[in-house]
């Protein structure tokens, strides 16, 4: 059964994060609760169409939907595209300094009709039937800002009365400094959620490019350690502030270590 096509507004969304955001085709698969393989043949269309972000200005989303998918053309007019000789990049891997990046870039620039990256590795590893690496997080500055409700509820004193209210304390850090913004607030609920992002991102005085949360009912609708569903007024804050939201995979603390 075919894919069922996404909406305008969504493929505006990939191409807006692809080539606005410079996310990679994974990340915004992530982002946007599909799978790596829509996303690749969105750009990739885009690519073939001349079309980047923003869209030439008063395309509308009919003149996007004849750019994106022209009529197909013949069998015998479709040329193949060239596949990498994985021997050789298993070979070159093994030397200092080389990375799958540098080698995708290599055999796009001899092919540049050629495979995406995201197709370029999950091959690779298919035709290396070895055991997946583990993964290191490498953070660049002002890059990633992880955030969660930590810990067990804390009380706060009511200087007058006296009166203890219990509340959650929301936590946010920087991946690269350690930079950390904490609130205290009466629940986790969404309204409450958005509220201390929108605190949040006034105390840093900016975005950062990434926010790493966990998979509370706040944030995730359907955790899945592939294909996260993000609840809705989440991921319009997100693309409100130009940034994109990553979710933890369910049970993997170190994916946000930095608030765990």
């Amino acid at each position: 059964m075919p894919t069922k096509r996404l909406s305008m507004r969504r493929i505006r969304d990939v191409l807006r994060l692809r080539f606005s955001q410079g996310l990679t085709e994974r990340v915004i698969a992530r982002t946007l609760g599909v799978s790596n393989g829509v996303v690749h043949g969105y750009l990739r269309r885009a690519r073939l169409a001349g079309l980047s972000w923003p869209l030439p200005e008063g395309m509308d989303d009919e003149g996007l939907e004849l750019l994106l998918f022209p009529a197909p053309k013949a069998a015998s007019q479709s040329p193949r595209r060239p596949v990498p000789d994985w021997s050789y990049v298993e070979k070159e891997l093994r030397r200092r300094g080389v990375t799958r990046v540098l080698l995708w870039e290599e055999y796009r620039a001899a092919n540049p009709d050629g495979f995406g990256y995201t197709w370029f590795c999950t091959t690779f590893e298919a035709w290396k039937e070895r055991a997946r690496p583990t993964m290191r997080q490498t953070h660049l500055g002002g890059e990633k800002v992880f955030v969660d409700f930590a810990g067990d509820t804390i009380d706060i004193f009511d200087p007058i009365t006296g009166e203890a209210h219990p509340m959650k304390l929301f936590v946010a850090a920087m991946g690269a400094s350690n930079y950390t913004y904490a609130e205290a607030c009466p629940s986790e609920s969404l309204p409450e959620w958005i509220r201390v992002h929108t605190n949040l991102f006034t105390f840093l005085g900016g975005v950062p490019k990434f926010v790493v949360c966990d998979n509370l009912k706040a944030a995730v609708t359907n955790p899945d350690r592939y294909d996260p569903g993000l609840n809705r007024t989440y991921a319009e804050m997100a693309s409100h502030y130009g940034t994109a939201v990553l979710a933890a995979r369910p049970r993997r603390p170190k994916d946000k270590a930095k608030v765990s």
